[in-house]
């Protein structure tokens, strides 16, 4: 099989000739990653055997600009400091009261996102690999950004209609965004993937009925716009989301991304018996404590022992616990991981 007909395959929910792996990773163990194998960026994912491969669209808009102790922006005008994306300074509305002061923040516009390049860029490889494409859509976290957490907490309650509309204004950004992507390339990419966060190690962030009201409805909108495109719609979302995880599926999500087996409810054995027949589960191989603190030989020890669990009757890929690699982690355990993963063949 190409990689992209083994991650179709496990779509399907159907066993490959392989599992699948995804590769996600931090740029700082990225670029260790290829100092200590002497690879480039292809060779590294080629020795890996990394299924997937990501096009993105470009921005074009006007210049962010950044204050001095911002060390990033977002397209609603957010900035942020700190290692990564950061925190944000302030939250630019959590004293908005009315629809009125939704409608008048001034939103950015989709066109600023360039997708001209997204068809080329997709085709350049061939079709051999399952190819990520679409905004990554992170509209929990901007929300989060807007009014701060405990604001919003609140806002639900109190302020329902602004809660609802400021989740729809910001979901209006990036369905657009990948709207113009998928007309201009669907054909060429395989899975809309997007990202958000629900949970933390000890459960979600949000109750199922606060879920179902306020953040499921701009879920909803990126799966039924992927569907529409006939692409599989997968989503990365860290921590303890379990109880989310039915209303996911109703929704009709295709698969769930970097799942924490150490998290409140995110057991493997559990996932894969109640929810494996019906999602596609990615991730699962701790990378909190099995690919920092151990070593090479237990990293393949507990890579098959999880694959044992997860692989029977396909819908698995397999790959870390977080998509994001930390440049603290050996880099000889993230081989025997991906390493264990290529040689594994049940019995």
């Amino acid at each position: 099989m190409t990689p992209r007909e083994r991650v179709m395959a496990a779509f399907a929910h159907r066993e490959p000739d392989r599992v699948p792996a995804w590769c996600g990773s931090s740029p700082e163990f990225w670029e260790k990653a290829k100092r200590a194998t002497g690879l480039d960026d292809e060779g590294l994912r080629i020795r890996l055997g990394d299924d997937f491969r990501r096009v993105y669209a470009k921005y074009r808009g006007p210049e962010l600009g950044l204050s001095p102790r911002a060390t990033w922006k977002s397209p609603f005008g957010i900035e942020r400091r700190g290692i990564g994306y950061g925190q944000p300074l302030s939250h630019p509305l959590e004293g908005a009261a009315t629809v009125r002061d939704i409608l008048e923040y001034p939103w950015p516009d989709p066109d600023w996102m360039d997708v001209s390049g997204v068809k080329a860029e997709a085709e350049a490889w061939g079709g051999h690999y399952a190819i990520l494409g679409g905004d990554w859509s992170p509209f929990w976290h901007d929300v989060i950004d807007f009014v701060g957490l405990e604001t919003l907490s609140f806002m639900m309650y109190d302020r329902p209609e602004v809660a609802s509309l400021l989740f729809e204004k910001v979901t209006d950004f990036y369905f657009r965004v990948s709207e113009r992507m998928f007309e201009a390339a669907a054909s060429s990419i395989d899975v809309f993937f997007i990202g958000n966060d629900f949970g933390s190690q000890t459960g979600p962030l949000l109750g199922v009925e606060l879920f179902d009201r306020f953040a499921l409805p701009s879920l909803k909108r990126l799966i039924d716009l992927g569907h529409r495109f006939d692409r599989k719609v997968m989503m990365h979302c860290c921590g303890g989301f379990r109880p989310l995880l039915p209303s996911m599926i109703r929704a009709g999500l295709d698969g769930v991304h970097a799942l924490q087996p150490f998290c409140t409810g995110m057991e493997p054995a559990r996932l894969k018996k109640d929810f494996g027949g019906r999602i596609l589960l990615n991730g699962a191989i701790d990378s909190q404590h099995v690919l920092i603190d151990g070593t090479p030989g237990f990293v393949r020890d507990e890579t098959r022992k999880t694959l044992d669990i997860m692989a029977p009757g396909g819908g698995y890929v397999a790959g870390a616990s977080h998509d994001y690699i930390l440049e603290e982690t050996p880099v000889e355990n993230v081989l025997a991981m991906f390493d264990a993963i290529q040689e594994y063949r049940r019995n």
